[in-house]
C-alpha cells in the first residue's frame, strides 16, 4: 500500500482511510454531505497525490504524442491544456489524461493512479524510440486540488497575484510560501479551482495552512458525488479498454478532421460512419433507491444496459446515474428502469451534466 505525503495529516484531521488504486486515501472527514456542500458553496481541498504525473521532453514532443491520442494537440499552446484519452488498436480507452503544453520541447501529463505503471511503460515504449524522455514529475511530491467558488480567491491570497488571466485548463508556475507550484485551472468537481503540484514538504505546509484558514478537507466520497453530478467520467466504470470515446459520450474530443494518423483512428472512423450500438446516458431515478455500478438497466422488463456509475445527488436531492444503453434508447426523455434489490425502479434519460455551475 502506497501512502501520500499528506496521509498522516489527513488521518490527524479525522480522515477515514481506505485502500484505493493501491494507495491509502481518506474516503471522508466530516462527512460526505458536508464536504460536498463545502465545495459547491465555498472551498474544499483534496489529496490527489495518488495520481500519476509525467514529464515528456524532447524535440517535437507534442507532434510525437499526437499519434497516441485522438484530439488535435495543435489546438493548444504553452500555458494551455487538452483533456484526451489514450487508445488501443480497437479504439478502446487505455486511460484518460490531461496534456499540459509547457514548451516546444516539454509537455506534462496527468494520468490515473490505477493505470500509472502501465501507462508509463507504454508511453516509454511508444515515445522513447522517437527521442522523447518520459520521467516522473511528481517525484514523491503532493498533488492537491483546491475546488469551489472561493478557491481562486484563496490561491490569489497565497501567491499574491491575480489569476484572472488563467483560463479554464490554463496553467502556470506560481510562488507560494517561497516554493514553486505548478498550478493548473483544472478539477474533477464541476466547480472552479486549481490543481497544485509541489514538493512533499511544501505540500504538507500548504495543507495545514489552508486547513487553518477554514478550507474543508474532502475525501474520495465527496469527490465521486461531485464528479458524477458534473457527469465526469471515472476510468474503469464509465469507460475502459472495451469502450470507445464515441460510445461513452466523449466524441467531442475525437478530431477526425485532422489529417494525422493515430492509434485506433480506423475504428473511430467506422463508428462515425456507421454509428455506434451503445451510448452512455444520464439517468434520473424517480424514487430514493440508488443505482450502483453494474446494476441492470431494463426496458419493458428486459435487460438492455448497465449502470456504470450511480449515487444520491446532494445538490439535486435525488438519485442520479450514468448508464450504457442501446443507441436507440439514448434519447433524452426515454423511460427506462433500473433493477435494484429485485425491484424495477423507474428512471428517465436526462441531459448531462446533471449539475452545471452558473458563474
Amino acid at each position: 500500500m502506497h501512502h501520500t505525503p499528506l496521509a498522516e495529516l489527513c488521518r490527524a484531521a479525522g480522515g477515514r482511510m481506505v485502500p484505493f488504486a493501491g494507495w491509502e486515501l481518506p474516503v471522508q472527514f466530516e462527512g460526505l454531505m458536508a464536504e460536498h456542500r463545502a465545495v459547491r458553496e465555498r472551498c474544499g481541498m483534496f489529496d490527489i497525490s495518488h495520481m500519476g504525473v509525467l514529464t515528456l521532453s524532447g524535440p517535437g514532443v507534442k507532434d510525437k504524442l499526437q499519434g497516441l491520442v485522438p484530439s488535435d494537440l495543435q489546438r493548444i499552446g504553452p500555458g494551455e491544456a487538452q483533456y484526451t484519452v489514450l487508445l488501443n488498436d480497437s479504439g478502446g480507452i487505455r486511460d484518460d489524461l490531461i496534456v499540459y503544453d509547457r514548451s516546444d520541447t516539454e509537455v506534462v501529463v496527468v494520468i490515473n493512479a490505477a493505470c500509472a505503471e502501465s501507462d508509463t511503460a507504454w508511453l516509454k515504449g511508444q515515445l522513447e524510440p522517437e527521442g522523447i524522455t518520459v520521467s516522473d514529475r511528481k517525484d514523491g511530491g503532493v498533488l492537491l486540488a483546491l475546488q469551489g467558488p472561493e478557491a481562486v480567491g484563496r490561491l490569489e491570497q497565497l501567491c499574491g497575484e491575480s489569476l484572472a488571466g488563467v483560463p479554464r485548463f490554463g496553467h502556470r508556475d506560481l510562488e507560494v510560501n517561497g516554493n514553486t507550484v505548478f498550478a493548473a485551472r483544472t478539477g474533477y468537481t464541476g466547480e472552479d479551482g486549481f490543481e497544485l503540484l509541489l514538493s512533499g514538504k511544501a505540500g504538507c505546509e500548504l495543507w495545514e495552512q489552508l486547513k487553518a484558514s477554514g478550507v474543508t478537507p474532502c475525501g474520495l466520497g465527496a469527490r465521486d458525488s461531485l464528479r458524477l453530478e458534473a457527469a465526469m467520467h471515472l476510468y474503469g466504470n464509465d469507460m475502459d479498454e472495451q469502450t470507445s470515446p464515441l460510445e461513452c459520450g466523449l466524441g467531442w474530443l475525437v478530431h477526425l478532421e485532422m489529417p494525422i494518423e493515430f492509434i485506433g483512428r480506423e475504428v473511430l472512423e467506422q463508428q462515425t460512419s456507421k454509428g455506434v450500438k451503445r451510448r452512455l446516458v444520464g439517468l434520473q431515478l424517480q424514487g430514493r433507491a440508488i443505482a450502483r455500478h453494474d446494476y441492470p438497466v431494463l426496458n419493458d422488463g428486459e435487460r438492455v444496459g448497465v449502470i456504470t456509475s450511480g449515487t444520491f445527488s446532494p445538490t439535486l436531492q435525488q438519485p442520479i446515474a450514468l448508464a450504457s444503453v442501446p443507441a436507440d434508447l439514448a434519447k433524452v426523455g426515454t423511460k427506462l428502469a433500473v433493477e435494484i434489490r429485485g425491484r424495477q425502479e423507474p428512471a428517465t434519460v436526462v441531459k448531462r451534466p446533471f449539475y452545471r455551475r452558473t458563474s
